[in-house]
C-alpha cells in the first residue's frame, strides 16, 4: 500500500496591484516610528489598496502616498481610519502621531482639531508581556537614555520606545530574541534625539554623572575625574555601536556582563568580546605608548 503524497506546499498569494514603495527620505524620526509598524501591518495583512479605500476616505495612491510619508503630515482620523482594518492598536499609534505632528510643527489647534472626528481610547492597555517586560528594563533603559539625552528628552525617548515596542509586539515575539530587538528600538529611538558631531555621538555631559565621580568626596578629585570621564566619553564616541553600548553599562554604571548580556540580548562572551576590543582602542587612544628617552634617530 503506497502512501498518499502530501499536496505541495501552496505559494503565498500574490497582492494584487503595484507593490508598495519604501518610506522617502526626509520623514522625521517619530513620524517614521509609527508608519513603519502601520506598513508592516498592511503588508502583513493580506488587504489591498482597493480594500482600505473603502474604509479610509482617500483614493489608493493617496493610501500609498501616505504609507510612503509622501505629502501633507496627515490628519488623525486618516490614521485612525486606516488603523482600525489594520488592527492597529490606536493609542500608542495616536502618542506617536501627535508628538510627531508638534515636532513637524502642527499647531496644538491642528492637532486637536485633526481628533475631533475619531476618538482615541485612551484605557487601552498594552499586552500582558509587554506590560512585565517593560517592568523588568524600564530603569536600565532609563539609564542609557540619560547618558546621551536631557530629562525630558530621556522619558520621551523611554515613552516612544514602548509605545513603537506595542505597535510592533508581534514581530517583537517572533524575532530571534526580543531582548536584542526591544534594545534595537531603544537604540534607535535614543539616537535619533542624540546630538551628533561628524556622525559620531556626542554625549560628554555623561561625564558629570557617573558612578567613579559620585563617589569621590573631595573637589579636586572631582574635576580631577571630571577631566577623564570627558577624555573617555570623547574617545568612546568612535566605538562600534555595540562596544559603545557595553562600555556604557559597563563603565558608566558598574553594570556586571551578565547583566549587559540579559539587556543587549546578546551571548555573555560577545560583552566580554566587545568590552576587550573596545578597551584596547581607548588605551590606544587616550593612553598611547610614549617614546622611550634616549632613542636614537
Amino acid at each position: 500500500m503506497t502512501t498518499p503524497l502530501e499536496p505541495p506546499a501552496q505559494p503565498a498569494p500574490v497582492r494584487p496591484g503595484r507593490k508598495l514603495g519604501p518610506i522617502v527620505d526626509g520623514v522625521g524620526s517619530v513620524h517614521r516610528a509609527w508608519l513603519e509598524p502601520l506598513r508592516s501591518a498592511y503588508l502583513g495583512s493580506g488587504l489591498t489598496m482597493s480594500h482600505l479605500s473603502v474604509r479610509v476616505p482617500l483614493a489608493k495612491s493617496k493610501i500609498s502616498e501616505l504609507l510612503r510619508g509622501i505629502g501633507h503630515y496627515p490628519r488623525w482620523e486618516i490614521i485612525f481610519s486606516l488603523s482600525q482594518p489594520l488592527e492597529v492598536p490606536s493609542w500608542p499609534l495616536y502618542r506617536l502621531w501627535r508628538q510627531a505632528a508638534l515636532e513637524a510643527r502642527k499647531s496644538s489647534d491642528w492637532v486637536e482639531q485633526s481628533t475631533d472626528r475619531a476618538s482615541v481610547t485612551t484605557s487601552q492597555s498594552p499586552p500582558l508581556d509587554h506590560q512585565a517586560f517593560r517592568e523588568t528594563v524600564e530603569n536600565k533603559y532609563r539609564l542609557y537614555a540619560q547618558v546621551f539625552l536631557d530629562d525630558d528628552q530621556r522619558d520621551t525617548a523611554i515613552s516612544n520606545t514602548f509605545d513603537i515596542l506595542w505597535l510592533s509586539w508581534n514581530d517583537a515575539l517572533a524575532s530571534p530574541d526580543i531582548r536584542r530587538f526591544a534594545w534595537q528600538a531603544l537604540r534607535a529611538t535614543v539616537m535619533s534625539r542624540t546630538p551628533h558631531i561628524d556622525g559620531r555621538p556626542e554625549f560628554g555631559a555623561a561625564a558629570f554623572d557617573t558612578i567613579a565621580l559620585q563617589q569621590l568626596s573631595t573637589e579636586a578629585a572631582q574635576a580631577h575625574q571630571m577631566a577623564e570621564s570627558l577624555q573617555l566619553f570623547k574617545a568612546m564616541s568612535w566605538l562600534p555601536d555595540q562596544q559603545l553600548d557595553v562600555m556604557i553599562m559597563r563603565r558608566s554604571y558598574a553594570f556586571l556582563p551578565e547583566e549587559v548580556s540579559a539587556l543587549l540580548g546578546v551571548p555573555q562572551a560577545v560583552v566580554l568580546s566587545s568590552e576587550r576590543h573596545a578597551t584596547h582602542f581607548l588605551e590606544s587612544v587616550i593612553c598611547p605608548p610614549t617614546e622611550t628617552e634616549g632613542t636614537t634617530a
